[in-house]
């Protein structure tokens, strides 16, 4: 028997598939430019998906 698979944390805040999709993919890039954008764009998708 396999473990169930578990979301995420980020998936709490993030709520959209597509948005899901641009983080896995932001997350994946290495470099500080690319961790502040991974941070600038969390802080956004957030706000967006509050509402």
């Amino acid at each position: 028997m396999s473990a169930p698979v578990t979301e995420p944390a980020i998936h709490r805040w993030i709520k959209s598939e597509c948005g899901r999709a641009k983080y896995a993919e932001l997350a994946s890039r290495p470099g500080l430019l690319a961790k502040l954008r991974l941070a600038w764009f969390v802080g956004i998708a957030a706000i967006r998906d509050w509402f």
